[in-house]
């Protein structure tokens, strides 16, 4: 992000879960723009550890109190994805910035509501896809949009492995966790389909709008053998160009996440890593105009520490928003809609005027 000076974003966290312990906490207090001002969390003894370590300004187990403190400039709603729209929408309602986890919701119809009260508000909601933040990827966006003339078609692969809670282990601070965690009602991941899109296919899909634009129509298929999931998703572009996008969970081997882009006048190829190394994707990007490829050295590969800069600057500066905004959210829930929807029709799905939960 470069240099950032002048006031900082003061932010509470809400959720002292897993994702806030590994990413979010850290990347607020590494922030240069920004600042841990409060932890909330319901469980008061995770709350305490997690507090005693990172030592926000203040605590709360009540959220609406949080919201109450004139000091907390925005929110990040780090909890299950069941919640995110009705806490962000909180958030929203007493004049707070949100930077919501993904997905930004389980079905069209509750984002298509937060997006209407986000757009009514004048205030910033983003979703924390955090790949639009790895440097390598954010290059390619940059070099796609400029430099690469119409596009023909894309191809984008998330392969999730075996052994990645192994490889987790050893990257990820040690998460504390507590009996008196508020969970939603049931067990989300016992539909492993709707829990691979939602947490999975979000990252997919976003990267894929993210580099190639908004996408109107989509075809799915998916197999399953030996507890493997893998969906192909074939994917029309409002631009006219084709992509074909690959779900799988969980692959025999390494973490196998990246996409190729073909264009007018260059192409794009990227390879992503694990995102709890914090290695920036590895970027090619060829012009045809001088037969050279261009590869960033992406020294910052703190996606989240990023994002919240990123956040930040768009809040106290007006910045264009690089990350995903609400519009975004809904889109990435439509398109999980819609892939559910053709498989179960067999069909190509338009992703206009779709509604339903994941």
């Amino acid at each position: 992000m470069g240099e950032l000076a002048g006031p900082k974003l003061r932010i509470g966290v809400l959720g002292a879960g897993p994702i806030s312990q590994a990413a979010h906490l850290e990347a607020c207090r590494k922030a240069k723009n920004a600042s841990l001002y409060a932890i909330c969390d319901a469980a008061e003894d995770l709350l305490a550890a997690v507090a005693a370590e990172h030592g926000p300004c203040a605590t709360f187990t009540d959220y609406e109190e949080m919201l109450a403190d004139p000091d907390v400039d925005a929110v990040i709603v780090a909890i299950a994805d069941q919640f995110h729209v009705a806490m962000a929408s909180k958030a929203i309602a007493a004049g707070k910035h949100v930077l919501v986890e993904k997905p930004l919701g389980v079905s069209v119809e509750e984002c298509e509501a937060l997006a209407a009260e986000v757009s009514a508000s004048g205030l910033i909601l983003q979703v924390g896809t955090m790949r639009r933040f790895d440097e390598g990827i954010a290059y390619a966006a940059d070099f796609i949009a400029q430099e690469i003339g119409e596009v023909l078609s894309m191809r984008a692969w998330y392969c999730d492995s075996t052994h990645r809670y192994a490889i987790t282990d050893a990257l990820q601070p040690l998460i504390r966790t507590s009996g008196a965690a508020l969970r939603p009602a049931g067990d989300p991941k016992a539909n492993r389909h709707a829990y691979y899109l939602l947490g999975h296919a979000s990252h997919l899909v976003d990267t894929a709008r993210f580099l190639c634009g908004d996408i109107v129509s989509l075809r799915a298929q998916l197999v399953e053998k030996f507890g493997a999931f893998s969906w192909f998703i074939s994917t029309r572009f409002a631009d006219g160009s084709l992509g074909h996008l690959d779900l799988t969970m969980s692959v025999r081997m390494d973490w196998f996440e990246g996409f190729h882009v073909y264009g007018e006048r260059g192409s794009v190829l990227a390879r992503s890593f694990q995102p709890w190394y914090r290695r920036t994707s590895e970027v090619e990007c060829f012009s045809e105009s001088d037969g050279l490829y261009r590869r960033p050295l992406g020294a910052d590969g703190n996606f989240w520490r990023r994002q919240i800069e990123g956040f930040a600057d768009t809040v106290l500066n007006g910045a264009v928003q690089r990350g995903a905004d609400a519009r975004d959210g809904l889109a990435a829930v439509q398109a999980l809609v819609a892939v559910q929807r053709s498989l179960a029709t067999g069909e190509e799905v338009e992703l206009a005027g779709i509604a339903g939960s994941v």
